[in-house]
């Protein structure tokens, strides 16, 4: 059993998570578990989980299993050798959306460096089969890097998701301690081609990334990868608050105050980012709806 994380001292009162409507987190909980689904929101322990599932009803799935291929210092997803993919997973992703009502879906995954597309067609699969069920509801997807594979990520963009979200989740500085298996060029080559194919097919559809704080970077590291997103033409950003999952993981470095989070959001307003979403409790869907009718 993971122990408990060690922190630099208490939680700050901006760091402390409410828990409202836990009769509507039940319900959701329980479809999920019927429909034989996995979270992000569960497995990453997410802070904002009850109140995503509890007031504003939505979910971010995770396609392909529980186990992923990468070591990722920061993750609280189980890693290892992962199991077959389930084909009937994205049309039973389609039917909780549309049993919830969703008017915008989230949809990740773990990393699949195990299968020659990095399970880019699973993804393609849950986007047309939310399409199919829920014409109306928006979609975000958050990939994987697929190893650089620009078919991987043409199959994906060609299902047509409303959002196309890849994390770069560090500074540069800080990768091979955080995320020792990527690399931050191929994950910037990865929203630069996003970007590219957004302009040449659908206008309509935003890049986003987003990172953590409080692994060890400085705010002008922050400020130069920020740079890098707007070079490689990012619409939609965001950061938060690092908190890691047990003393096993990577150690909190610094907890970051508010002010310099509303930094960074005046800074991306400047840059010319369409949206930035910076404070302590931001997670990469968190209110990912916002400007889909959500």
């Amino acid at each position: 059993m993971a122990r408990p994380p060690v922190l630099p001292g208490p939680r700050p009162e901006w760091l402390k998570i409410r828990v409202p409507a836990p009769e509507v987190v039940a319900e959701v909980e329980g479809l999920i578990r019927e429909q034989r689904l996995v979270t992000v929101c569960e497995e990453a322990r997410c802070p904002n989980l009850h109140e995503c599932w509890g007031i504003h009803r939505t979910a971010t799935f995770m396609l392909m299993g529980d186990i992923c291929t990468r070591h990722c210092g920061f993750c609280n997803v189980g890693k290892g050798k992962p199991g077959e993919l389930d084909p009937g997973e994205p049309q039973r992703v389609a039917e909780a959306v549309a049993r919830l009502g969703l008017k915008f879906a989230v949809v990740t995954s773990v990393n699949r460096d195990d299968l020659p597309d990095g399970g880019s067609a699973h993804f393609a699969a849950t986007i047309r089969w939310i399409r199919t069920l829920s014409p109306h509801c928006g979609i975000e997807v958050l990939i994987p890097d697929f190893r650089g594979n620009e078919a991987a990520l043409a199959a994906v963009l060609e299902a047509g998701p409303d959002v196309l979200n890849h994390n770069v989740e560090t500074v540069p500085h800080l990768y091979k301690r955080v995320r020792p298996d990527a690399d931050y060029a191929q994950s910037l080559a990865l929203l630069r081609r996003t970007a590219e194919w957004r302009d040449q097919h659908a206008p309509a559809m935003r890049v986003k990334s987003g990172i953590m704080v409080g692994l060890g970077e400085t705010s002008d590291q922050v400020l130069e990868l920020m740079a890098d997103w707007r070079t490689n033409r990012v619409d939609i950003a965001t950061i938060g608050q690092y908190l890691p999952p047990s003393e096993l993981h990577l150690p909190l470095h610094r907890f970051v105050e508010p002010a310099e989070f509303d930094f960074y959001k005046q800074k991306g307003r400047e840059m010319g980012f369409q949206r930035v979403e910076s404070a302590p409790l931001v997670r990469s869907s968190y209110h990912a709806g916002e400007g889909h009718g959500s």
